[in-house]
């Protein structure tokens, strides 16, 4: 691997990571992601990361679910990005995570990652196609759309669901009326957790998950607060961020 990285750890050093030092670092919207999926007991399940970055979501996943459970894999357009999360991977003995570098905008070459074969698949895709861009390209490229809208980016990741398999999404509030133009008429359940910072704040971030070919009803789940007003975490975000804890584990899904 080219280019200084730095040595960090997810869910209170239970796993490590390998990010660039000057370039895309994974935030809590990853931990967070993960802890929304919901892993059937007993069920080997295959899972795909879109858009994977440094791998944190599904190295948190990897965590929870264990090799005899489940086989993942990370689409990622930044080479240097999907380099270090094979690493890591590696180094957290994940034998059955694999990372690829792939560009959705097109073909995928990648034999082994098919349509309609996943019963998850987990996004945190850019942000926004209108923020001002980082002066940092790596920066650049993982936050704003290029030439591929969220739309688009939503649509490959239905492609990508086997038949009643689950989609799980990360974002800010904005995203949500196109996720929902967007897969409506070909996902049900759609279940919305709004991020609050503290509380009393309006949500900025939304979890939204939703069922591949379902009929069931929309809905929306009380907020969680991941902050005290001291600025300290709250208990469940604790739970979660170090502890490893799913959100169906606090019961909040």
């Amino acid at each position: 691997m080219n280019g200084k990285f730095s040595n960090d750890y997810l869910l209170d050093k239970k796993v490590k990571i390998f990010q660039p030092i000057d370039g895309y670092r994974a935030s809590t919207d990853a931990v967070l992601l993960a802890a929304a999926v919901d892993i059937a007991s007993g069920k080997k399940i295959k899972i795909l990361d879109v858009g994977s970055g440094t791998g944190a979501v599904s190295l948190c996943l990897a965590q929870r679910c264990g090799g005899n459970k489940c086989e993942i894999h990370g689409l990622e357009l930044q080479p240097e990005l999907a380099a270090l999360a094979n690493y890591s991977a590696q180094e957290n003995n994940f034998d059955f995570v694999h990372f690829f570098n792939e560009d959705i905008r097109g073909k995928i070459n990648c034999e082994q990652v098919k349509p309609c074969e996943y019963n998850v698949v987990v996004t945190n895709p850019p942000y926004s196609e209108n923020d001002m861009p980082s002066p940092n390209q790596s920066k650049a490229t993982a936050h704003n759309h290029s030439q591929f809208s969220l739309r688009q980016w939503l649509l490959f990741c239905l492609k990508m669901t086997r038949p009643f398999g689950r989609i799980y999404m990360i974002n800010r509030v904005e995203a949500l009326p196109v996720f929902i133009e967007t897969l409506h008429e070909s996902v049900g359940g759609i279940t919305i957790l709004p991020i609050y910072s503290k509380e009393n704040q309006e949500a900025k971030r939304i979890i939204v998950m939703a069922q591949k070919d379902s009929k069931s009803p929309c809905r929306i789940l009380k907020p969680f607060v991941t902050h005290s007003d001291e600025g300290s975490y709250t208990d469940k975000a604790q739970q979660i961020l170090r502890g490893g804890k799913s959100f169906k584990d606090l019961a909040e899904i």
